[in-house]
């Protein structure tokens, strides 16, 4: 099984250019920040609460970036805020897409290619060699956010962060945005981690509109 942060980029590359979506990759990679915790959160590792985010397990994971996550945690004494955390793992670890494509190619879902732009700047894209992965995930949330299933635990991560990134419109067609984001709504409640991330964004564009502003 791949892991939230693997899910979001894959929802987030396109997959003809195999390049990114045109997005705030500030934002999205405060989302994959998240993303680290919920997969801890559903390891039993880390709890939550209305103020705090607890460490219960810091037992290795076998996952190099989970646990140098968990290290962090342990490092500090006093109890922080989910959305501490979030903004400490993005402005700590360095380059959280790349380390994301890395392991969907480990996986081989993906593939590195170098293109020459003007033959002289190098793009690398990402096209997918095994797609299941991707269209399973997007073929659960659609099932999920279009009917009035009970979600399941990791459900409700998923959609709490494709709609905390603005990915909802990669899922879901123009017609059906509406509909779905009145029920991505209601189902991004249900997780407190989800909320955090959330609300780090939403904090983050407000800090940048108003240095633009400043300026």
């Amino acid at each position: 099984m791949i892991t939230f942060g693997e899910e979001l980029v894959l929802l987030a590359l396109d997959d003809q250019k195999g390049t990114f979506i045109n997005m705030s990759l500030v934002s999205f990679e405060y989302a994959l920040a998240g993303a680290i915790l919920m997969d801890l959160a559903l390891m039993n590792r880390i709890d939550t609460d209305l103020e705090n985010l607890i460490l219960i397990n810091s037992d290795p994971t076998g996952d190099e970036l989970f646990d140098c996550v968990l290290g962090m945690i342990a490092e500090v004494p006093d109890h922080k805020s989910s959305i501490f955390w979030v903004w400490e793992i993005r402005n700590r670890i360095e380059n959280l897409r790349e380390l994301m494509l890395d392991k969907l190619i480990a996986k081989g879902i993906l593939k590195k290619e170098e293109h020459k732009i003007l033959w002289v700047f190098n793009q690398r894209r990402y096209p997918v060699i095994d797609d299941r992965e991707e269209v399973e995930v997007k073929t659960r949330i659609r099932a999920l956010v279009l009917s009035d299933d009970i979600p399941q635990p990791r459900d409700i991560v998923l959609v709490s962060l494709i709609n905390s990134c603005n990915l909802v419109d990669q899922v879901f067609t123009r017609e059906e945005q509406k509909k779905a984001y009145e029920r991505i709504y209601q189902i991004s409640r249900m997780n407190l981690i989800g909320h955090a991330v959330s609300k780090s964004i939403n904090e983050l564009q407000q800090l940048i509109t108003s240095n633009v502003r400043m300026m």
